[in-house]
Parts: structure tokens; sequence; C-alpha cells
């Protein structure tokens, strides 16, 4: 063990050099042990996201099927005559409830919330009123509002599992709210605003009105009222071009959203939750069996790719780093080496011919680049966290903010229309599947005992490679040559 001694006096002997080689690899195990802190808060951020999210699948009318046939209608329209006055419209058919339970009973389903919208006005409330001071529309397109009411009924199967609801942007403040319970009923849960402003409570009664020209009058029980936290997510419920209030969305059972449209045996959409997201390629390929080419299923592992886009680059950038310092670090201390072994050939002469062999002269020299390793692991950890949460900060903030949505059925232009006149799925939300989210715009970096393990691996291959491409003339020498060259 005499070269572990012979090491200790070199590196004490040789202070300067040493604090130098000291500043070089703590250099680089920091920017190393940075890029895998930023690399390992990507991937925790990834899977988070991915295990918040879940996996969903949504059946829904095919929008782009819906597309085909207008412009279809409109080409065979415009080659019969030379003008038209017919504005552009699609129709979208509703998710048959027979089928979308057929599906349900697949495997792999863990559960499924239907989802559908009607459009009706206040009678004897009065609804929330919202103006914009940068002359928003009101009313629906071109100022159209025969066919669009102030109130939005919001029909599901229960807000428990409904967006807004799971997000945390609309809780529950007095009552309850839809659940499974409530199917074939007229309970409803509405807004606290539209509840103060009308002087409302649970247990009261109100009234709504069809916004077709034969008007029917529906009564609805409050068992519930909700607070809306955000606008995001229901100010489009409105309908295109509409502004639309979130107070004024009030939601129902399923069932009560689709007798006010005439139609209580089709939805708008069903969202089903995957029990294994692994299988949900099989469980999409067994569904579309059950269902004509006019839906879609749409699964939210799209949107979630979408949306974490920039965490992916980030975590491949962050691994780029680890391998350009690794593989530099490695170069700059192989050359060190070679220049020390230059500087020290007398010194291995000497050990040479006193019958040192060869291999412990190359372990002195890893001894030393060791015990150096030891002290910049240690700068490292304390600088490292740091440099790692500022370097993330950085790439994070180079990305763009965005709101991707996924569109598997709705589009302007109307409904299907049912008994009430109304859009059916109440304008812009009919069919759809909407996942909308900000992309993660922060990193919580995090000195683990597992990051430091990686790190001080890879310093050790680091030392390793460099001494061992290094010291490679020490086995060509020879002690005669070396002392007589001296």
């Amino acid at each position: 063990m005499d070269f572990i001694k012979r090491a200790g006096l070199y590196l004490r002997q040789k202070i300067g050099r040493t604090l130098l080689i000291t500043l070089v690899m703590s250099a680089i195990m920091i920017f190393v042990l940075a890029g895998i802190i930023i690399q390992n808060a990507a991937i925790q951020a990834t899977n988070s996201a991915k295990n918040a999210a879940g996996t969903t699948v949504t059946l829904s009318a095919n929008r782009e099927k819906a597309f085909a046939a207008m412009r279809k209608s409109q080409e065979s329209a415009s080659s019969s005559s030379s003008s038209s006055t017919t504005r552009p419209s699609i129709s979208l058919p509703g998710v048959s409830i027979t089928t979308a339970e057929k599906i349900a009973a697949l495997s792999n389903v863990a559960g499924y919330q239907f989802s559908n919208s009607a459009s009706v006005n206040a009678s004897g409330f009065t609804a929330i009123t919202t103006t914009s001071s940068s002359g928003g529309f009101k009313g629906g397109p071109a100022g159209d509002t025969s066919t669009q009411g102030d109130i939005t009924i919001s029909g599901v199967s229960t807000t428990a599992a409904e967006t807004n609801f799971k997000s945390k942007a609309y809780t529950i403040t007095s009552g309850r709210g839809i659940t499974s319970a409530d199917k074939n009923t007229n309970n409803v849960v509405i807004e606290s605003e539209l509840a103060t402003s009308n002087k409302l409570k649970v247990g009261d009664t109100i009234k709504v009105k069809t916004t077709a020209t034969t008007s029917k009058t529906y009564e609805m029980k409050i068992v519930g009222i909700y607070k809306a936290k955000t606008t995001s997510g229901s100010a489009a419920q409105g309908g295109p071009g509409q502004q639309s209030d979130p107070s004024n969305t009030i939601f129902s059972s399923y069932t009560f959203a689709g007798t006010v449209n005439g139609d209580s045996t089709t939805v708008t959409s069903v969202v089903y939750t995957l029990t294994d997201s692994s299988k949900e390629a099989a469980f999409t390929k067994a569904a579309k069996k059950l269902v004509s080419s006019s839906f879609s299923l749409t699964s939210s592992a799209e949107t979630y790719a979408l949306l974490m886009k920039p965490m992916k680059n980030v975590q491949s950038f962050a691994n780029k780093i680890v391998w350009v310092v690794g593989i530099a670090g490695t170069i700059i201390l192989a050359l060190i080496t070679v220049l020390m072994i230059r500087e020290r050939r007398h010194e291995i002469g000497v050990l040479m011919s006193l019958g040192e062999s060869k291999v412990k002269i190359v372990l002195q020299l890893f001894s030393e680049l060791f015990a150096i390793l030891v002290v910049s692991l240690v700068i490292a950890g304390v600088a490292g966290n740091f440099v790692g949460n500022a370097v993330g900060k950085q790439l994070v903030s180079q990305q763009t903010t965005a709101t991707q949505t996924t569109t598997a059925g709705a589009g302007f232009g109307g409904g299907r229309g049912g008994g009430s006149g109304a859009p059916t799925a109440g304008g812009a939300n009919r069919g759809t599947m909407t996942a909308t989210g900000s992309q993660v715009q922060t990193l919580k970096t995090k000195l683990s005992g597992s990051a430091m393990a990686e790190l001080g691996g890879l310093g050790l291959g680091i030392i390793a490679i460099a001494v061992v491409a290094g010291s490679t003339p020490i086995f060509r020498l020879k002690p005669k040559k070396i002392l007589s060259n001296e």
C-alpha cells in the first residue's frame, strides 16, 4: 500500500497543482450533477403529470367526417346553383347510450362519464350578465340569439368525475354534487354567484325555458351550490362567438340535459377511464368495432404527449449535458494525466528501478485523482443543486406556455338539433374532448442520494478512463532508458 502513501505525499507537496486539478474536476462534477438533477426532475415531473392525469379515451362524433360531408354538400349545391345564401353547417350525431354502455362493459374500464349539454333561458330568475370593455360579442354567431339561451345545462354522470371539479377549479360549497343516483331526476347544482344574486339556496326550485319557438318550461331542484374559482374551461360553454359567464352553467344529470334537448337516448360524449394505460390501444381497437365511422375515439395520451413535450426537451438536453461534460471531462483529465507523467518521468524511472511494478505506479496516479475526486464530490454536492436549479429554470423558461386542445367532434355552425331547437351540445362543446392546461413551467430540482451515487460512479469512470488513457506510455518505458535521458 506504499503507492497510497506516496500519492498523499505528492498531493501535499504539489499543493498548487492539487488545487488546480481540484477546481477543474469540481467544475466537471458540478455540471454533470446539474445535468443529473435536471434529468431526474424532468422525469419526475413527467411521471407525476401522467399519474395525475390518468389515461382516458373519449368517444364522440367524428368531426373530420362531418366536415367532409359538409364540403361535399357545398360542392353539390354550388354545381347546381350559381349562388347560395345558405350558411355552411355541420350535423354531428349523438353517442348512443346503449352503445356507450356496451363499450363500458369491455375489460380495462375503471369508470366512465357521460356528458351532455343544453342551452336554455332563465325563467323566474336572472342569469349573470358579463360585459367586456373590448366590446366582445354577445349572442350567437352574427348576432343570432334565437337558438342560444342565457343558461347552459351541463349534463354529467357525476360532478366528481367532471374535469373542473377534479382539478379543484370548481368546488362544492353547499349541499352536494350530482351523483349516479340523480339519473332521471331534475336535480341540479348551480354556481354560488348565480345563487347569491337570485337569493337561491339548496332545496329551492328554479325554472328554465327551452329556446325553441314553442318553448317548454322545466322545473329543477337545487341540491348543491358550487364555487367557480377560475373561468377557464367554462367560458366557452356559451357557444361560438358568445361571451358567457361561467356562473350561468348549471350541472345536472346527463338524462335531464337529454330531456331538455328532446333526445334522451344519446349524449354528447363519453369519457372512459382505463385501469391499465398500457392496454389503451387494445381497448380502442375493441371499442371501434362497436361504433360506426361517424364516431371517433381519442386518447388523452395524445394531449398528454403535447403538454409534456417541454419536459421531454429539457430531459433530452440534460442528458446531453451529462454526456458532453462527461466526455469533455475525461479528455481533459486524460491530457492532465499525460502532462503529469511527462513531468514525473524521473520519479517513475526511479520507482521502476527500485522494483516498483508499473501497475502500482498507475494505481498511485489513480489514488491521487481519487482523493481529488472525493473533495470535488463534496464541492459539487454543495453547489450542484444551485446550478441545476438555475440551469433548469433557464431551460424551462425557453419553452412557450401553450394550451393544447384535441378536438374529437364539435364544431361551429350548430349541432344536430333537438326538440328544443337549441344546439344539443351547447355550441362548441358538442362532441369534443378538450384537454386544456399550461405546459410545465417549473422544475422541482432536488439533490438526492441516488443522484450523488450516480455522480460518484460517473466520476470513478471518468478518472479510471483518464488514468488508463494517460498512463499508457508508462507501460512502454524502461527505467534505464528513462534515467539515461535525464
